[in-house]
């Protein structure tokens, strides 16, 4: 059965809605919830914790209904849900073992040293940390024993609200993976709501892209950066620039920086025919100095020191973004020329069609 099962959900806060009608199914592993500042995301993860209570719609955890159905919904405390927020949450006058043993039933703290060192060891902390306090640890390691605490009562179902957010990019990546392993070790599946699309697309098994309170599309990691569903998830995920131009229907398209070569967004079977967007990837975009090429102007560049970001626009005045290596990255107002390579993404019609 389903880890958490979620069936027209709406919910939000006084009369307008945050959440509209969404449904959303996780069976195992993690599913990174992704999507801009505003669109609902904590509000979903709140909803399922027992914290806001949705207006209409159903939520099932390892197949107990816990709210809607015409019953009263079930309280937090007793959905059998582990929940780490942002910023762990720890109590600063408690021990590591005392915040882990925290998560448990209440007739079971007094002996519950087993149960810590177990889930100090699925998360993999050395053991002497027990008996420390949260300040004496790492953001790192504090977030760990957040985790371990949610993991310690033995949950179906985990929820994580960016719980990374707070950590620097090296101990973010590191933590991440102990995280989905420890997670893993427990059988556990897990709801991870993400600011940082390169964490979600590593870490998930599934991705639910949110936009305004709904899903536009759920799928696995490679699925929603190769076909993504339509024009706002491919912009969205890997900040792909779109152009419109014209297709032949037989997998060419034309557009501003010539013909290309065309797949359609997911679902489709042919390049479509007639108006359409061209959803075009940074790497894939090459720049040159001379030669062959559509003709552009560096805007500006965002130097991240492996490689960097740079803006071009176009004679016919759109824009796109290529991707370069450090060691060849134009300067800002440089005439270049570009080209793309491989397929582009095409969806059927126009902006606002």
């Amino acid at each position: 059965m389903p880890a958490l099962e979620i069936r027209a959900l709406t919910a939000g806060y006084g009369k307008d809605p945050v959440l509209r009608g969404i449904d959303l199914t996780v069976t195992s592993g993690v599913t990174a919830i992704l999507g801009s500042s505003g669109c609902g995301k904590t509000t979903l993860l709140r909803a399922v914790a027992g914290f806001v209570q949705p207006a209409a719609g159903t939520i099932d955890v390892a197949g107990t209904r816990v709210v809607g159905g015409g019953g009263r919904s079930v309280p937090a405390r007793r959905r059998g849900i582990g929940y780490v927020p942002q910023e762990g949450a720890l109590f600063p006058h408690l021990t590591v073992a005392r915040n882990i043993a925290f998560g448990l039933p209440r007739g079971q703290r007094r002996n519950a040293g087993g149960v810590v060192a177990e889930a100090l060891a699925m998360v993999e902390l050395d053991p002497s940390l027990a008996a420390r306090f949260p300040h004496q640890l790492s953001g790192g390691q504090q977030q760990r024993v957040a985790l371990a605490r949610a993991l310690a009562p033995q949950p179906s179902l985990v929820l994580l609200d960016e719980p990374f957010s707070s950590l620097d990019a090296g101990l973010r990546e590191e933590t991440g993976r102990a995280v989905v392993r420890a997670l893993r070790a427990a059988d556990a599946a897990a709801v991870l709501v993400a600011h940082d699309q390169g964490e979600a697309l590593s870490l998930a098994d599934q991705v639910a892209v949110m936009a305004q309170g709904r899903f536009l599309q759920v799928a696995p990691p490679a699925e929603v950066y190769l076909e993504p569903a339509d024009p706002q998830v491919a912009s969205f995920i890997g900040h792909a620039s779109l152009l419109p131009g014209e297709g032949d229907g037989a997998g060419r398209a034309t557009c501003a920086v010539g013909e290309l070569a065309v797949r359609p967004g997911h679902p489709g079977t042919a390049g479509p025919a007639g108006p359409v967007q061209l959803a075009i990837r940074s790497e894939q975009v090459q720049i040159r100095t001379d030669g062959a090429g559509t003709p552009g102007e560096v805007v500006d560049v965002s130097f991240f020191g492996h490689d960097a970001t740079v803006r071009l626009r176009l004679d016919s005045g759109e824009q796109l973004a290529a991707r370069t290596p450090a060691d060849s990255v134009p300067h800002p107002g440089e005439k270049v020329r570009l080209s793309v390579v491989g397929e582009v993404v095409a969806f059927a019609g126009q902006p606002g069609a």
